[in-house]
This record gives structure tokens, sequence and C-alpha cells, in this order.
């Protein structure tokens, strides 16, 4: 009776999980969207645009590849660009292994195949360890179909927008990190890291070679926030 119970406990904070991330993930298919639009007019065909969204799931990454994005593709730029933008996932997987600690490796890193900065920072605000479990699975469930169904239809009607500029969809990822900033706490460990990656990366845009202002950009930012001071990162 013990493990069909902890099996019905399971699921239910699965679905609670899912049902907490549902609301902020309707959010998401914006942004699905407009990658389905850009990915398309990049030259990638439905079912590449589709794949690459099933199977990478980072957003943030997605539209920076597309930059490179050509009939020859450079694979070294284009996975050290990956690597960087998505770095941040060692710390959080970090972070929330204590959580983790006590699975099966085979359910521990299956776990984390949906990890994103939503389900992860919802999961980590409190509650048991089956619950943030819970949290991690289903939340990150809900983002991912939320954000198929956007690039779907970003596929399905962006052969019709034939300048995506027009509606503003080239401008959603750079609002939304902008948003990240401007919403988030003023003070030196938030500020000093983001106005070190955009001084680089602008510096980079003119004197480096196209596309290595992604990289420089983060390896700055987050240099400077390895280097604060103990009572900055506190503030944070």
């Amino acid at each position: 009776m013990t493990e069909p119970a902890a099996s019905r406990s399971g699921v239910g904070h699965l679905v609670e999980g899912f049902r907490r991330m549902a609301p902020l993930s309707l959010f998401v298919i914006v942004f699905g969207l407009a990658f389905g639009v850009a990915a398309l007019q990049q030259g990638l065909s439905g079912l590449e645009t589709l794949l690459m969204s099933g199977l990478v799931f980072a957003g943030a990454a997605q539209f920076a590849t597309l930059e490179l994005w050509d009939d020859s593709i450079p694979l070294v730029p284009l996975v050290a660009i990956t690597l960087a933008i998505n770095a941040r996932h060692l710390l959080m997987g970090a972070a929330f292994y204590p959580h983790l600690r006590e699975l099966p490796a085979g359910r521990r890193y299956a776990s984390l195949i949906l990890l994103s900065d939503a389900n992860w920072a919802m999961a980590m605000s409190g509650g048991s360890p089956a619950a943030r479990l819970g949290i991690l699975v289903g939340g990150g469930l809900a983002l991912w179909i939320t954000w198929m169904i956007g690039t779907g239809l970003g596929v399905a009607f962006g052969s019709g927008i034939g300048e995506p500029e027009r509606f503003g969809l080239d401008a959603i990822m750079g609002c939304f990190l902008l948003a990240m900033l401007v919403g988030d706490k003023r003070d030196p460990g938030v500020l000093l890291p983001w106005g070190a990656a955009a001084i680089a990366a602008l510096a980079a845009m003119a004197w480096l070679p196209p596309h290595a202002h992604v990289i420089v950009g983060a390896l700055a930012g987050g240099l400077v926030g390895l280097l604060l001071p103990p009572a900055a990162k506190e503030r944070r």
C-alpha cells in the first residue's frame, strides 16, 4: 500500500506544479510564435523548426543560433554560443541537487530535462522535496507544451508574415530580457554583471568577428558576478 500511495502523491505534486505554472506559461506562446516566424524567415523548414523547439527547448539559445544559420553552419561558434547562454543551468542544477539526491540516477537526470528559469525559480521557493520536484517537472511540462504551441503557430502563420519587424516580433526576446533587468533588484549584485555584459557585448560587436558579442557578453557578465564581494552577492 505504501508504494501506490507514494505514486499517487508524486502524480499529485506533478499536477500541482503544472497547475501553478500554467498561467505564467501562457506568455511563452508569444515567444514560441516569434521563434517560429524568425526560423522560417531564416530558411528553416517547419519540421526543422518544430524539432529544434521540441528537442532543444531553450528560447534564448535558439534565437541566438538563428543568427548563425546559413547554408554553411559554423559548428564551433554555434556550440560555444549555446554553452555560454545555457551555462547557468549548471548552477541551477547544482542548487537543486539537494532535493534530488535521494532519487535513482536515471530519474534524477530525467527530472532536469525540462529545467528552465521559471520552473526552477518556482520550485526553489519552498515546500517538501517531493513538492519541489513536482513543480520542477510539472511546471516544465507546462512550459514545454506552450512553447511548442507557440512554435507551431509561428510555423503555421509565419509564411504569411513577410516582415515580422512590422509587428514587433523581432524585438520580443530583447524586451523580455530588458524586463528581467528593469524588474529585478536595483543593487550592484544585479546591475554590475548586466552592465559589464552590455559593455563587453557592444565592444565585441564593434571590434570582434560577427556573433562573438554573445559569447563575450555572457563571459564578462559571469566573470563580474563571480568576482563581486560577498556582501553584494548576499543582497541579490
